[in-house]
C-alpha cells in the first residue's frame, strides 16, 4: 500500500519521505550503491555538511526509483521483453543466414541512397543528437556478453567498401551484448540483456551511475563538476578511467587525449555528442553557482545535490513535453502520479527501434556558426577546407583542430541548432552506413546491419507480432506502405521468401512512411519511465519540488539550458532548437550533401602483433636458450672447481716429474690443417737428440739423429718467411712456425753451429707455405700408414683372407707400398703396445726384433717376431722371453737376469710386487724346480720350470693395437684366446675348478686348466686337484632354445625382477595422465562458459593439463627425497609392494617427467601469450575480468606485458630460469664435478616451491590448486626434514683417522645413542670445518655389531679431497685434535637385502665395494655366534685396477678368511690393471701368482687364499657355474656397487642368463 506523507515538511532530523516511505529507507536509498546493504551515502562528517537537503537524494545507481520493484531500471539490471524472444533456438541462439537475410544486403537494399533530403517537419540536427545523448542517458549497449559470442556480418562478395578486392571472405566482427546470469537455458527462460547503466531519467549521463563514477566527476568545491585545464569543459579522462576510448576510425589514434569525463562512457562517442555533453555539464555548473550565489553558506554537497536536483527536473521536461513530441508529433498523455506497479524497464523493442529511428535522420556532417550567424570553415585532416564537420571522421576525435577552444564547441551546437536533419525515411547517409566505427581490428563498420544484427542478439519479435500488441493492423506485402521503389520491395520479399511474418521488426519499422511502430514503441517507453519513477519530478509525494517550483521547469526549454551554457549566443538562438523555421534569426545556408565534405577515411584493418614478431621470437628463443645458458655457467663452474681440484691434487701428491729446463727456442707446431698450432720450445741435447716440450715444459717427442749423415729442412718462401719443415727419416715431420724471420733464421743458425759439432751437414731448401705443409708428412698421415702396416701384418701372421684384412684398391696401392717399406721408431713401437718407450719390456723385446739394429723395426723383422708371438710353440716362445732377457748372449738366464725379466713385467704392471716379493718368487720357483744349488739356467731349465705351464705358452700372444679380434678368417685358436679366463665353480665345495670355455655354434668347446683352489678346507691344508667336470650337455641343451623362446623368457624375468617398479611407474603414470586429462577436458568441454576455450583450445588444454601433472608431480617428487620416512617403510609390507631401494631413480624420473611437463606447460602458454596478444581487448575483458576493463580500446597488451608484468608471467620466468640451473647442474657429468654446485643449487627447491605457489595464486584462469597435491607430501616432508635436523644439530666426535693408499681417508666415529642401522645401509656427513654445511652420502664399513662407525672415502671430489687433507696427520698436529662431524641417517637401499636370498653375489668395484665390507664382517659375524639367517652363501667378486688400490678391503677379506669358520663366503677378485692372463707381458706374472698359490697356499699380490684373476671378471659364464652348483636355489641375489660400466655389464649379465629356465638372477645395483 502506497503511504501518504503526513504533517510538515521533512527536515534534516527527521529525513522522513513524502513518497511514502520512512526515514530509514530513505537513508538507505541515497546510501550504498549495492540495493539492499544498509549504510549512509557519505561519511559522518558528510552528512552533517547536507544540512539544507530535506528530501530523499536519488541514487546514482537507480536503485530504489521504484519501490515495488526496486532494480528495475538499475544499472546492470535486465531488460523487459514486449513480446516472447524470438531465438532460433527459443533460448538464446541468434537467427541467422539462411534462417533470415544477410545483413549488409539489407541494408544495401533499403538504406542505400544520396543524402541531402531535408526533415519534412525541418527537425535539427541538433534534436537528431539529443536524441542519441538521451539513448546514453538511460540506454549501454557496447558492453558485451561474457563469454564473448560472435554474431558476426559476412560481407558479400565484391562489396565497394569493405571487400573492394572481391576475396569473399571478409567478415564484419559484431558481439553479442550482455546478458543477465541464469538467462538463457530453457526456452521457459530466455535470454535477457542486461542494461549496464540506469534506465531512468535521472542525469546518469551528466552524473554517472554509479556513486563512484559521479565522484570522479566532481571537484567537491562549490557543488561544480571537475573542470580541465580549459574553463567549462571537463577534464580529460585517463587511461585507467571506464571511460569509453575506442580508436578514432580516421586516424587510428587512441587513448586517453582527448576523451573527456562524462557521466555516459560513450559521451565522446563523436564531437557532435560530445558537444551535447559539455552543454550539460555547463548547465550543472551554471546552477551550482547560481545557488551558491543566493546560499553562501551552503556546502559543496549542498551545492551539488540541489543543482543536480534541478538540472535532472529540466532533462525530464524537456525529453518528456520538448523533444519527444517535436520528434513524434504527439504530446503524449498527462501526467497523474507515480504508479508504483507500472512495469518500467526498457526493452530490447525500444532499444533497437529508436537507435535506427533517429540514425535515419544523421546528416553527412554538421556546420559551425558564431553569435553572429556566420557559418564557419572547418579545417580537415589533409588542410583543405570544408562548409562542415565530417560525421565519418569524427567518431572518438583526438583533439580536432576545429575544436581547440570553448567557442568552438559553443559554435559547433548553435550550427547543429540551425541545420536540418536529413529526411525520416528508411535511407541512412554511407557516414553511418559505410563509415561507421568498427570494433575489434575493422576500423569501419555498418550501422544499420549492426543494429539488424543487435536485433537479431536480442531476440525481437517478427514486425507484424509487433504491429499487434500495439493495436496496429497486420499487413502483408500487398497493402504494406513502404519508402521503396516496387523492384526493391520484390526484392525484400524474396529475401523474406515472400512471407511477411518473417519479416523483422526493425526492416518493418524501418520502412513504414509513418513509423507508426517506432513512434508507439517509443512512447510507450518514455511514459513507463516517467510513470514508474518515484523521483519524478512532477510526483508532488517526493519532496523534491514544490508546485511552483515544477511549474518553472515545465516552462524550461532547451533554448535555456543552451542560453546558460552560451548566454553571449543568446540573441541568435531560435525559440525551438529542435525546429527550424524561416523565420528563426539563423539559416542554414543549404541542405547539407555528402558531396561538399572531404572523403571518409576508407577502412583499415589492424593488426595487433604488428612489430611484435621479432620481440616476440627473441624472447621465445631466449626462454628455450636459459638451458644453453644454464649449461655454460655450469662449464664455467666446472672449469674453475676442476682446475682448483688439480691445484689440491698437486698439493696432495705432487708430481714426481723430472722438472725439465725451460731453455730452448720457442715456436708453434703446425700439426695438420684440421687442428690450430701449439706453442713449443726446442732445446739440442748433447747426444744428437732434438727434444720437443710442450708449454708446461713435458716432453712431447725426442728426435734422434744418430742415424742420419746430413739434415734436411725446407723454409717458406712466402713474405715473412716464417714456416720451416724439418724432414724427419722413417717418422713423422716437423713444421714449425716462428713470429717473424729473423726468429726462424736464430733457429737455423743454432741448429747449423749444432750439426757441424756433430759433423752432420744441413740441407736447406725453399718453398712457397702451401706446398711445404702439402709436402709435409703429419702425424696423422703417419697413423694412417701404421694402420695399413699392422693390416698386412697381421694378414700375413694369420693367414687372413686379404679382402678381410682391408685390401686396398689400385688407386691407394703406393700407399700399400709405402706403408709397407715404412719402419716403425721405439716410441711407435711402445705405442702398438700400449707402453712407456723408456721400459725395460720395450727395450727387451724392441733389441731383440731390431736385428740390423738400425733403431727402427721394418715390416720383415717385426713379422719374424710376431709369428712366433702369434703362431709358435711354446718351446719357441718360451725360448724368445729367454733370448729376450740374455743381455749377455752367452746362453745363460743368471738370477740378476731372471730378476730383470720379472721386474719388466712387474714394471708394465704398475709395480704390484715390490722387490722382496720378486727375489722371494725366484727363490721359490728356483727351489721348486731343483734349481736351488745353480746361478744361471739354460734355456732347457728355462723351459723346464715352465713345464706345468705350455697351455699358457701356447696361448700366450702379444696385444697389439689394431689386431683384428673379431675379423673374419681370424683362427679359431687365435679367437679362443680372449674367452680362456672364465672361472667355473664345481659343486664339490672342497674342489675347485676353473674351466677355460668359449662358445661356438651348437653347443660348448671346453678349455680346460688347472688353477689354484678356493674352497679349500679352513684347517689349512691343501684342496685336492680333480679333474674339472664340464656341465656341457645340459648347457647345449639350454643354447638350443630358439631365439623367440629366449626372449619370452628374457621378458617374464624381467617382468618378474622389475614387476613392482613397473606397477609403481604405471600407477604414477596413469594418475598422471589422469590429472591432464582431466585438466585438458574440464577446460575444453566440461568448464563454466568463460570463452577461454573458444579463444585458446589447443594452449589452454596444454598448459592446464600440464599444470595439473605438474602440481601433482612436483608434490610426489618430494615423498622420493623422505629419507627416514622411506628407511621405515623398507621394513615393513610396503616394501613387498613398493620399490624403495628406487627411490632416487624415481626421483630423477619423476624429474624428468615434470621436466616435460614443464616444456609443454611453456609451451601451452606461448601459444597463450601469442594469442591474448591478437586478442581484442573486449574478449580478454570476459576472459581476466579482474585485469581488463573493456574501455572500447580494443588493443591488447602485448606479449611482453603478459611475459614480465604479470604475476604468473613473471614467476613462470623464474620458474624457467630455476628449472635450467637446478636440472642442468643435476646432471650426471656436473654432479661429479661439482657436488657443491648441485648442492647449493638443488636448494633452489624452496626458491621453485614458493615460485609455483604464487605462480598459481594470482588465478589468472583458475583458482589455485597447488596445494590440493602439495599439503600431505610436504607435511611429511617438513616431519621427515625435522627428523635429519634433529640429528644434524648433534656433534659427533671422530676417534680415529687414517690416510690409506688410493687417496682412502679411513674415519671411525661414535656410534650416536640409539643409532640402529643394517648391513649395507649409508649416512650423510657434513664437515663445518670446510667452510660448508653440504652433506655427502657415503656407506657405511662398519657392521652392525661393532661399537664405532666407520667411513671409507676415496678422494675423488674436491670436498672428499679436502676432507682427506683435514684429517691429515699434518693438519691434526696444527689443530691438536679430530675435527667433529654431522651425521643424518641411516637410510636404506637395497643392498641390505643380501639377507633375503640363500645364496648371494657381491660384485664390488672400486670405492663401490664399502657396503660388501660391512655385509661380508655382518655375515661372518652372525654366523659365528649362530643367528639365524636365510643367507647360506655369498660370493664376493672385488674388481680393482691393482690390489694395492684399495688395501684395506684386503684387511677385510683376510679378517673374513680368518673368521669365516662356516664356509659362507668365496672370494674372487680381479686385477683389471693387468692385461689379460695369456699375453705376453703377463704370462710369467700368471705363472708366479699359481705357483705361490700352490706352494703357500696364497696369492702372491694380495696375500690372501682367495683366487687373483688377471683382467674384468667374465659374468656371463660365472652365473651360469652357478646355476649347475646350485640347482635347488630358486633365486640368487645379485648385488653390484661400483662404476656405471661395471653395473651394466652385471646387468646385462643378468638378463642373458634369465633368459633360461632356471636359477633367476635378480640385480640390485648403485652406480657412483
Amino acid at each position: 500500500m502506497q503511504m501518504r506523507c503526513l504533517g510538515p515538511a521533512p527536515t534534516s532530523s527527521s529525513w522522513a519521505g513524502c513518497d511514502g516511505t520512512d526515514g530509514t529507507l530513505g537513508r538507505r536509498a541515497g546510501g550504498s550503491e549495492d540495493g539492499g546493504r544498509a549504510g549512509a551515502q557519505q561519511s559522518t562528517a558528510q552528512q552533517g555538511a547536507q544540512q539544507n537537503i530535506h528530501w530523499e537524494t536519488e541514487r546514482y545507481d537507480g536503485w530504489y526509483n521504484n519501490l515495488m520493484y526496486h532494480t528495475h531500471n538499475a544499472a546492470g539490471s535486465r531488460m523487459s521483453r514486449l513480446l516472447p524472444a524470438n531465438f532460433a533456438d527459443g533460448v538464446y541462439q541468434a537467427l541467422k543466414e539462411p534462417q533470415v537475410p544477410n545483413a549488409r544486403e539489407l541494408s544495401n537494399l533499403v538504406a542505400k541512397g544520396n543524402s541531402g533530403l531535408p526533415s519534412e517537419r525541418n527537425i535539427t540536427v541538433l534534436g537528431v543528437f539529443f536524441g542519441f545523448h538521451l539513448l546514453s542517458e538511460v540506454l549501454e549497449t557496447h558492453t558485451i556478453g561474457c563469454p564473448t559470442e560472435f554474431l558476426n556480418i559476412p560481407i558479400p562478395q565484391g562489396d565497394p567498401v569493405f571487400d573492394p578486392s572481391g576475396s569473399g571472405d571478409v567478415i564484419l566482427p559484431f558481439q553479442r551484448m550482455q546478458w543477465a546470469f541464469g538467462t538463457g537455458q530453457s526456452p521457459n527462460s530466455p535470454r535477457e540483456q542486461i542494461n549496464g547503466v540506469t534506465g531512468w531519467l535521472d542525469g546518469s549521463a551528466i552524473y554517472g551511475s554509479s556513486h563512484s563514477w559521479s565522484d570522479s566527476l566532481r571537484s567537491f568545491s562549490g557543488g561544480l563538476l571537475l573542470s580541465g585545464t580549459q574553463p567549462n569543459v571537463p577534464k580529460q579522462t585517463e587511461a585507467s578511467s571506464l571511460m569509453w576510448k575506442a580508436l578514432d576510425p580516421s586516424t587510428q589514434r587512441g587513448g586517453p587525449q582527448g576523451i573527456l569525463n562524462f557521466g555516459s562512457a560513450i559521451g565522446n562517442e563523436n564531437l557532435f555528442l560530445q558537444a551535447l555533453s559539455i552543454v550539460w555539464f555547463r548547465y550543472h555548473n551554471d546552477w551550482a553557482r547560481k545557488l551558491a550565489e543566493e546560499h553562501p553558506d551552503w556546502t559543496d554537497e549542498d551545492l551539488f545535490q540541489h543543482a543536480r536536483k534541478w538540472v535532472i527536473a529540466t532533462y525530464q521536461n524537456i525529453v518528456l513535453y520538448e523533444w519527444l513530441p517535436t520528434f513524434l508529433g504527439d504530446n503524449s498523455t498527462l501526467y497523474t502520479g507515480y504508479k508504483q506497479h507500472v512495469d518500467a524497464r526498457l526493452s530490447p523493442e525500444f532499444v533497437v527501434s529508436s537507435a535506427v529511428f533517429l540514425g535515419t535522420m544523421v546528416p553527412p556532417g554538421a556546420y559551425m556558426r558564431n553569435e553572429n550567424c556566420d557559418f564557419r570553415k572547418v579545417i580537415n585532416t589533409d588542410g583543405s577546407t570544408s562548409s562542415a564537420l565530417r560525421l565519418c571522421n569524427s567518431y572518438w576525435g583526438r583533439e580536432n583542430p576545429n575544436l581547440q577552444k570553448p567557442e568552438d564547441t559553443d559554435e559547433l551546437v548553435l550550427g547543429m541548432s540551425s541545420q536540418v536533419a536529413e529526411k525520416e525515411d528508411s535511407i541512412v547517409v554511407e557516414d553511418l552506413r559505410d563509415y561507421w566505427y568498427g570494433t575489434v581490428k575493422y576500423s569501419r563498420a555498418d550501422f544499420l546491419a549492426s543494429w539488424i544484427h543487435r536485433g537479431r542478439d536480442v531476440g525481437l519479435p517478427t514486425y507484424n507480432k509487433a504491429r499487434e500488441f500495439f493495436l496496429l493492423e497486420r499487413v502483408d506485402w500487398q497493402n504494406i506502405t513502404m519508402n521503396l521503389s516496387e523492384q526493391s520491395k520484390m526484392a525484400l520479399a524474396s529475401m523474406y521468401q515472400n512471407e511477411t511474418d518473417r519479416l523483422e521488426l526493425l526492416l518493418g519499422g524501418l520502412l513504414e512512411s509513418d513509423r507508426a511502430l517506432f513512434k508507439s514503441i517509443i512512447v510507450d517507453q518514455f511514459v513507463r519511465l516517467r510513470d514508474g519513477d518515484r523521483f519524478w519530478f512532477e510526483n508532488t509525494k517526493n519532496g523534491l519540488f514544490t508546485k511552483d517550483e515544477i511549474d518553472i521547469i515545465r516552462k524550461t526549454k532547451f533554448r535555456d539550458v543552451l542560453v546558460a551554457a552560451i548566454p553571449y549566443a543568446n540573441a541568435t538562438i531560435q525559440e525551438s532548437v529542435f525546429v527550424l523555421s524561416n523565420e528563426d534569426p539563423c539559416l542554414q545556408p543549404g541542405q547539407l550533401t555528402a558531396v561538399e565534405l572531404p572523403p571518409c577515411a576508407p577502412l583499415t584493418v589492424l593488426d595487433y602483433f604488428k612489430g611484435s614478431a621479432a620481440g616476440f621470437g627473441i624472447i621465445i628463443v631466449a626462454l628455450f636458450f636459459l638451458p644453453l645458458v644454464s649449461l655454460f655457467i655450469a662449464w664455467v663452474v666446472a672449469v674453475f672447481r676442476r682446475r682448483d681440484f688439480k691445484k689440491l691434487q698437486k698439493k696432495q701428491n705432487p708430481s714426481d716429474r723430472t722438472e725439465v729446463s725451460a731453455d730452448g727456442i720457442q715456436a708453434f707446431e703446425w700439426h695438420d690443417p684440421k687442428t690450430a698450432s701449439s706453442v713449443v720450445y726446442l732445446q739440442l741435447h748433447e747426444d744428437k737428440v732434438i727434444k720437443v716440450l710442450d708449454s708446461k715444459l713435458a716432453v712431447l717427442r725426442s728426435i734422434s739423429l744418430k742415424t742420419q749423415q746430413q739434415v734436411e729442412t725446407i723454409l717458406s718462401n712466402n713474405k715473412g718467411n716464417k714456416t720451416m719443415l724439418l724432414k724427419i727419416p722413417k717418422e713423422y715431420d716437423l713444421v714449425l712456425q716462428f713470429n717473424d724471420e729473423e726468429e726462424l733464421s736464430d733457429f737455423l743458425r743454432q741448429l747449423r753451429v749444432y750439426l757441424e759439432k756433430y759433423q752432420l751437414s744441413l740441407h736447406v731448401s725453399e718453398m712457397k707455405e702451401q706446398q711445404l705443409l702439402k709436402k709435409a708428412v703429419t702425424k696423422e698421415q703417419r697413423k694412417d700408414i701404421l694402420e695399413i702396416f699392422f693390416r698386412h701384418l697381421f694378414a700375413q701372421v694369420l693367414d687372413i683372407d686379404r679382402l678381410d684384412a682391408g685390401e686396398f684398391s689400385l688407386e691407394t696401392s703406393q700407399k700399400v707400398k709405402e706403408a709397407l717399406k715404412c719402419e716403425l721408431s721405439r716410441a711407435e713401437f711402445a705405442d702398438a703396445l700400449g707402453l712407456k718407450p723408456q721400459s725395460v719390456f720395450v727395450d727387451s723385446m724392441f733389441s731383440l726384433a731390431d736385428k740390423d739394429g738400425n733403431g727402427y723395426l721394418s715390416f720383415r723383422e717385426f713379422l719374424d717376431i710376431s709369428a712366433i708371438l702369434m703362431k709358435g710353440s711354446p718351446q719357441e716362445k718360451s725360448k724368445l722371453m729367454f733370448t729376450m732377457y740374455d743381455i749377455d748372449g752367452n746362453g745363460f738366464l743368471s738370477k740378476e737376469e731372471f730378476f730383470r725379466m720379472l721386474r719388466s713385467f712387474i714394471e708394465i704392471s704398475n709395480n704390484c710386487l715390490s722387490r722382496d716379493q720378486t727375489e722371494q718368487v725366484i727363490e721359490s720357483m728356483f727351489r721348486e724346480s731343483g734349481f736351488v744349488d745353480k746361478e744361471e739356467l739354460t734355456w732347457e731349465d728355462f723351459h723346464y720350470m715352465l713345464r706345468d705351464h705350455d697351455n699358457e705358452l701356447r696361448l700366450t700372444q702379444l696385444c697389439i693395437k689394431g689386431q683384428p679380434v673379431g675379423s673374419p678368417g681370424v683362427p679359431d685358436g687365435f679367437r679362443q684366446n680372449m674367452n680362456n679366463r672364465v672361472s667355473f665353480i664345481k659343486k664339490d665345495k672342497n674342489l675347485i675348478l676353473n674351466q677355460e670355455q668359449h662358445q661356438v655354434s651348437g653347443g660348448v668347446a671346453p678349455s680346460v686348466e688347472y688353477v689354484g683352489q678356493e674352497l679349500r678346507k679352513r684347517s689349512g691344508k691343501k684342496a685336492s686337484l680333480n679333474q674339472p667336470h664340464l656341465y656341457t650337455e645340459a648347457r647345449r641343451e639350454r643354447y638350443q632354445r630358439s631365439k623367440v623362446h629366449q626372449k619370452i623368457q628374457q621378458f617374464k624375468r624381467f617382468i618378474e625382477n622389475f614387476r613392482r617398479h613397473i606397477i609403481c611407474v604405471v600407477i604414477f603414470s596413469a594418475i598422471t595422465a589422469g590429472v591432464f586429462a582431466e585438466r585438458a577436458y574440464y577446460y575444453g568441454f566440461a568448464s563454466p562458459p568463460t570463452g577461454i576455450a573458444d579463444t585458446t583450445f589447443v594452449g589452454i588444454l596444454i598448459s592446464r593439463g600440464a599444470g595439473a601433472s605438474i602440481s601433482f608431480m612436483y608434490s610426489f617428487i618430494l615423498l622420493t627425497m623422505c629419507r627416514n620416512f622411506i628407511t621405515f617403510l623398507r621394513e615393513t609390507f610396503f616394501n613387498h609392494y613398493i620399490p624403495f631401494d628406487s627411490a632416487v631413480d624415481f626421483h630423477r624420473w619423476i624429474a624428468t617427467g615434470a621436466l616435460i611437463f614443464s616444456v609443454l606447460h611453456t609451451l601451452g602458454h606461448v601459444v597463450n601469450v601469442y594469442i591474448f596478444s591478437v586478442t581484442p581487448l573486449s574478449v580478454l575483458s570476459c576472459l581476466f575480468s579482474h585485469m581488463f576493463v573493456n574501455d572500447g580500446s580494443q588493443f591488447p597488451r602485448k606479449y611482453y606485458w603478459w611475459f614480465f608484468e604479470t604475476v604468473p608471467g613473471m614467476t613462470g620466468v623464474l620458474l624457467l630460469v630455476v628449472l635450467a640451473i637446478m636440472y642442468v647442474f643435476a646432471t650426471h657429468y656436473f654432479r661429479r664435478i661439482s657436488f657443491q654446485g648441485f648442492w647449493i643449487t638443488h636448494h633452489l627447491y624452496v626458491v621453485l616451491y614458493i615460485l609455483v605457489i604464487i605462480h598459481g595464486s594470482y588465478a589468472l584462469i583458475q583458482q589455485p590448486r597447488f596445494h590440493i597435491y602439495f599439503i600431505v607430501p610436504a607435511l611429511i616432508y617438513g616431519v621427515d626434514k625435522l627428523i635429519s635436523l634433529s640429528r644434524k644439530k648433534v656433534e659427533i666426535s671422530v676417534v680415529k683417522a687414517e690416510l690409506l693408499p688410493s687417496d682412502v681417508t679411513h674415519l671411525e666415529f661414535q656410534k650416536p645413542p640409539d643409532f640402529d642401522y643394517r648391513s649395507g645401509q649409508w649416512v650423510r656427513i657434513a664437515c663445518l670445518s670446510l667452510g660448508t654445511n653440504e652433506y655427502h652420502p657415503f656407506t657405511l664399513t662398519s657392521a652392525p655389531h661393532e661399537d664405532t662407525l666407520s667411513l671409507h672415502i676415496r678422494a675423488a671430489g674436491p670436498w672428499t679431497t679436502r676432507l682427506r687433507e683435514l684429517y691429515s696427520p699434518e693438519s691434526i698436529a696444527d689443530i691438536g685434535k679430530y675435527p667433529k662431524l654431522y651425521l643424518d641417517g641411516p637410510f636404506g637401499e637395497g643392498h641390505q637385502e643380501w639377507n633375503k636370498f640363500e645364496v648371494s653375489v657381491l660384485v664390488g668395484g672400486g670405492i663401490g665395494v664399502t657396503p660388501f665390507a660391512s655385509i661380508l664382517k655382518d655375515l661372518v659375524f652372525k654366523s659365528s655366534v649362530g643367528s639365524k639367517i636365510l643367507c647360506k652363501k655369498i660370493y664376493f667378486i672385488w674388481v680393482t685396477r691393482t690390489q694395492r688400490q684399495f688395501e684395506w678391503v684386503a684387511d677385510i677379506i683376510r679378517e673374513v678368511e680368518e673368521n669365516d669358520k662356516c664356509d659362507l663366503v668365496s672370494v674372487h677378485i680381479y686385477i683389471t690393471q693387468l692385461a689379460e692372463k695369456f699375453d705376453l707381458r703377463t704370462t710369467m706374472l700368471y705363472i708366479c701368482e699359481r705357483h705361490f698359490q700352490k706352494v703357500l697356499n696364497q696369492s702372491l699380490f694380495t696375500g690372501l687364499r682367495s683366487v687373483t684373476h688377471f683382467g674384468r671378471p667374465p659374468f656371463v659364464p660365472f652365473f651360469c657355474s652357478l646355476q649347475e652348483v646350485h640347482p635347488e636355489v630358486k633365486k640368487i641375489g645379485v648385488f653390484s656397487c661400483g662404476p656405471p660400466g661395471m653395473t651394466k655389464n652385471v646387468e646385462k649379465a643378468c638378463q642373458k642368463i634369465n633368459k633360461r629356465d632356471q636359477t633367476h638372477f635378480i640385480h640390485h645395483y648403485e652406480n657412483f
